[in-house]
């Protein structure tokens, strides 16, 4: 018989596996290497994050949450590979350390809120 421990730990790891692989649903070209899981979880939280904060005038919380992203090589777009550009990029490497970044300020600020005003 499994434990609560045990079995918390499966469905943990089963959600993980299935936004990993919803992750890599939006990406127009293929990972590779030992930081695949890392780099399809960081865009999978980027696209939360911009789903809770929002990103510019045309990309609003309310249109990410409907359409959502797809990462291209040289681009993050809305909706599809051909919609509305976010951000452009050199190269998949630079898109992919453009979205590590923000999420890290956005975790930075987070952390900051909850430090100056506690529950």
């Amino acid at each position: 018989m499994k434990t609560d421990y045990e079995i918390e730990k499966e469905n943990f790891e089963k959600q993980r596996d299935l936004e990993l692989k919803q992750g890599r649903e939006k990406m127009t070209f293929s990972l590779r290497g030992n930081n695949r899981d890392f780099y399809a979880w960081q865009c999978v939280k980027f696209e939360n994050n911009l789903a809770h904060y929002g990103f510019d005038h045309v990309a609003t919380r309310e249109r990410i949450l409907e359409e959502g992203l797809i990462f291209n090589k040289y681009s993050i777009t809305l909706g599809h590979q051909y919609g509305y550009d976010l951000k452009n990029f050199n190269s998949k490497e630079e898109m992919l350390g453009f979205v590590i970044g923000y999420n890290e300020a956005i975790n930075n600020l987070e952390h900051d809120n909850r430090i100056k005003s506690p529950s």
